[in-house]
């Protein structure tokens, strides 16, 4: 039992890392970066690395954010029909959904790895930043993606299974 524990509080502590912590560090590092291109480029001589940092920091921030707000299903949705819905019919619009998700991830999966490995050739211009490097968090992204479409298809099938609608 204690073994469990132990593994849940690392995957939590896992995803946290990266949907809680990553995002947050990552903003204010771009924040500050931008604060700097503006003071120096009004008050002294122009700096160019702060626009190739804010513009990975930024990738990074947008894409484990975006986990973070799956988490607790935050994203934008425009949902007037499913709204209008039967609870039945609710749950099979987000089951036909999670599935046609789910599979979408899973196919770019792959392609989408040897793309970014094939990017560790170029480095950016200015910082000179593996390209793979700053869109690694895509992987990671697609992963998490994949790890909660599937658990929210499970607990589905699980009320639907049960009959808990």
């Amino acid at each position: 039992m204690e073994k469990k524990k132990f593994w849940k509080r690392l995957g939590i502590f896992i995803l946290d890392f990266f949907e809680v912590f990553t995002p947050a560090i990552t903003f204010s590092l771009l924040f500050i970066a931008f604060m700097a291109q503006v003071f120096f480029r009004y008050f002294l001589v122009p700096l160019t690395w702060p626009l190739e940092f804010t513009l990975i920091a930024f990738i990074w921030t947008t894409l484990f954010g975006a986990c973070f707000a799956m988490r607790d299903s935050s994203h934008v949705k425009f949902s007037l029909i499913y709204d209008m819905s039967k609870p039945k019919t609710k749950i099979w619009m987000r089951i036909i959904g999670n599935v046609l998700l789910i599979f979408s991830f899973c196919i770019a999966l792959f392609p989408t790895y040897r793309y970014i490995d094939f990017m560790s050739f170029k480095r950016s211009n200015v910082l000179k930043i593996p390209m793979n490097i700053a869109f690694s968090p895509f992987i990671v992204f697609m992963l998490i993606m994949i790890g909660r479409i599937g658990y929210n298809l499970f607990i589905d099938l699980k009320k639907l299974y049960r009959g808990e609608l």
